[in-house]
């Protein structure tokens, strides 16, 4: 066979297992975000749950962290609402009226805190065998393939939604770790923006975000300004969307 017949087989092959590795995902339970133009990228039309998730600031700054959480906090106001969380806290600390304001019910939190990343992803990997969560968020500043993999397949095995939240401790550090590749399937960055001024104030609104979901397991990246969560934990999109790119088998990959 030529060189070209075999890289024609070959690219037909990897098209295949893309399209299958797709359609067992969207097979999945999801949780939609309510928004047609996020979720019509997502695989499965929603954020896919018993998975592992990453979400980061945007640019390692302490505000583009409490984004991060935020943008978080509201995606847990909305799955299963029944369940506890456990949050493994690296450091600082969650303001319960903030994430109240967001939609979730500090009373639904169990709190872990270590400043020891091998100690919170430990923390992390427990949680995640446990059925009776709705899900695990760990406060890492570095995550590797293999702990990554170690935490996907726990929460594949369990049901438990895994949620990797990235704290930068450095800008070195950010630099290094920020495009290492892991097994989360969704990978977003979330920065703070300008609030709305329409009411003619500045500060008037609810606070806007730039969320960028640039890496998607089965699915397509993209870019939206969106209004900060409600009291519910839902999100609205405010311009229309930019820079998306179109679902190749390359956009699932890392």
């Amino acid at each position: 066979m030529s060189e070209t017949g075999k890289s024609g087989r070959l690219e037909a092959l990897r098209r295949r297992l893309w399209a299958l590795e797709r359609a067992g995902r969207q097979s999945r339970a999801v949780l939609p975000f309510g928004l047609g133009p996020v979720d019509e990228v997502l695989p499965g039309q929603g954020l896919t749950l018993a998975v592992l998730h990453e979400i980061a600031g945007a640019g390692g700054e302490e505000e583009d962290g409490a984004v991060a959480a935020a943008f978080l906090a509201g995606i847990l106001a909305r799955l299963k609402p029944g369940l506890p969380v456990l949050w493994c806290l690296g450091e600082g600390d969650l303001y319960a009226p903030g994430l109240s304001a967001l939609g979730l019910d500090p009373q639904r939190l169990i709190l872990a805190r270590s400043r020891r990343t091998q100690e919170v992803l430990w923390a992390m990997e427990e949680g995640l065998r446990n059925r009776a969560l709705a899900a695990v968020v760990g406060e890492i500043d570095s995550l590797s393939l293999p702990a990554s993999r170690r935490l996907l397949l726990a929460a594949e095995a369990s049901g438990v939604t895994g949620f990797a939240l990235r704290r930068w401790r450095s800008d070195r550090m950010a630099a290094a770790q920020r495009l290492a590749p892991n097994a989360a399937q969704t990978r977003w960055r979330v920065a703070p923006l300008p609030g709305d001024v329409s009411a003619g104030e500045p500060g008037v609104g609810r606070p806007r975000w730039q969320v960028e979901l640039w890496r998607c397991r089965g699915g397509a990246a993209g870019s939206w300004v969106m209004e900060a969560c409600d009291a519910t934990g839902h999100l609205s999109v405010v311009a229309a969307m930019a820079d998306r790119s179109a679902a190749q088998p390359a956009s699932h990959a890392g």
